[in-house]
């Protein structure tokens, strides 16, 4: 059964039992009050004509003056020995109504009320004990026929049902149509994730025009942005694989022709085996930072949280960039304040590792690179600052995404150290660590790298002289991806 005529269903029988309790509510209201009405006129009659009776001295029943009744009223008056001494209708001598309307109630002893049936009518009957002076002295039993009441009420009872039924048919009709026109995004949806698996075209989308704000127009919206980020989602994997599958292939090509070369010469070339032994490194460290971000992205790399003196980390840093930037690029510390942070002491130098030697590889010949680390407002911050090339505006927003380069021309750097993840590798440490990292550029006139991470708190551990001395050394920093 489809949705819609579940839901139908559903409102259609929730009505039925509406519109059930509604018509046994109004048929009951009906009775009570028309009883009610007739009760009242038994009970003003019998009132009247007790107030005019009298017994005279034979012991006779006889009216001190004369009474109006009601019409629809027939009143009998009996003695103690149950023989009928007064009728308000003329009747003949064997008609039923000579006999007591209710005789079950003729020894009541207090007024009471009942419903009987008598000569195929029905009757409602007032019975009320007759005294004089604390004395019984007869009963009366005045009635009405119940017949107007009990076909008013069969006529109530036909409309309702007549009623409910074509209610209950309307609701069906209004909610199957109702329901179609709901539920039609619904159907667009699933045609649109149909489409997009015989298709595999995730570029589809569902058409927005005319939707209303409610929970299938969210809905709607919600699976739009799915299916959005799946296309994003498809494309970064689909670049990914390229990026990775080039990376791979271009040190597999070196080697493999270097041993093309040293097969052909019949002897071992200590360049070539060098030559070998670089792509080896590149390929061992491509692998070290692909586990590393598989293990960071499924939660399963362990941080170490201790307290780190970030300015001595920086200065350790900054001692072996200088390597790195030899002759070609001047470093300098513009600023550096006693900072303690509480953190994985290795990660945090291979995120500083990695800014520095970014920043290096792709400042010009002659250009510079400063490192400033400050704190405020109960956060450390450190930049790196350099006078290189620059990242367009257009690639900012994904510098830190694997494998992104903002020129696809500079596929590698030149000594072959880059495979474009150690700008995600250091976002990944940096988020890990409850930090922000973020980048300001301009082509041609550098970028800046700003890391903000918070002070360690009373409650970080301290790293030990063990500890320091058994720390693992970080790979070598990919390149920075702009």
């Amino acid at each position: 059964m489809s949705l819609r005529s579940r839901l139908t269903l559903f409102y259609t029988i929730g009505l039925g039992v509406v519109l059930v309790f509604f018509g046994l509510s109004v048929y009951a209201l009906v009775s009570v009050v028309q009883l009610r009405q007739v009760d009242a006129t038994l009970d003003r009659t019998a009132r009247d004509l007790i107030d005019v009776t009298r017994i005279d001295e034979r012991g006779q029943f006889v009216l001190s003056q004369r009474v109006s009744l009601d019409s629809s009223v027939i009143v009998q008056i009996w003695d103690l020995e149950d023989h009928l001494v007064g009728l308000t209708l003329a009747v003949e001598p064997d008609s039923p109504l000579r006999q007591p309307f209710d005789p079950n109630s003729m020894d009541a002893n207090t007024p009471m009320y009942s419903s009987v049936d008598m000569g195929g009518v029905h009757f409602r009957v007032l019975t009320v004990p007759l005294h004089t002076g604390g004395t019984p002295i007869g009963v009366m039993q005045a009635a009405t026929s119940l017949t107007v009441i009990d076909a008013l009420r069969s006529e109530i009872v036909r409309y309702l049902v007549v009623l409910s039924v074509l209610a209950v048919l309307l609701v069906s009709l209004i909610g199957l149509v109702t329901g179609s026109r709901a539920l039609e995004p619904l159907s667009q949806m699933t045609e649109t994730a149909l489409q997009i698996t015989r298709a595999d075209d995730l570029s589809r989308r569902i058409p927005t025009d005319g939707i209303v704000d409610d929970e299938v127009g969210k809905l709607i919206l919600a699976f739009n942005d799915t299916l959005a980020r799946l296309e994003k989602l498809f494309a970064t994997q689909r670049r990914f694989l390229a990026d990775i599958g080039h990376e791979l292939r271009t040190p597999l090509t070196v080697i493999r022709g270097n041993l093309d070369l040293m097969r052909r010469i019949g002897e071992y070339d200590e360049q070539a085996l060098q030559s070998m032994g670089q792509e080896v490194d590149r390929l061992a460290r491509l692998v070290a930072d692909l586990l590393l971000l598989a293990q960071a992205e499924s939660g399963k790399l362990p941080m170490d949280q201790r307290r780190v003196e970030l300015d001595t980390l920086l200065l350790e840093v900054f001692n072996q960039a200088h390597v790195l930037a030899a002759d070609r690029v001047q470093l300098e510390i513009d600023k550096i304040d006693q900072v303690i942070v509480c953190g994985d002491r290795d990660r945090l130098k291979q995120v500083v590792l990695n800014l520095l030697a970014n920043a290096i590889k792709y400042s010009k010949d002659g250009g510079k690179v400063t490192v400033t680390l400050s704190k405020q407002g109960g956060q450390a911050f450190l930049a790196v600052k350099d006078s290189g090339i620059g990242i367009p505006a257009e690639d900012l927003p994904h510098v830190f995404e694997r494998f992104y380069r903002a020129d696809r021309s500079r596929s590698r750097a030149k000594d072959g150290t880059g495979f474009g993840l150690g700008l995600s590798i250091a976002y990944w440490i940096v988020r890990n660590h409850a930090g922000e990292i973020d980048v300001k550029s301009r082509v041609k006139r550098g970028s800046t790298f700003t890391v903000r991470l918070p002070l360690a708190g009373p409650d970080c551990a301290e790293y030990t002289t063990t500890d320091l001395n058994t720390l693992p050394q970080p790979a070598a920093v990919p390149e920075r991806t702009n």
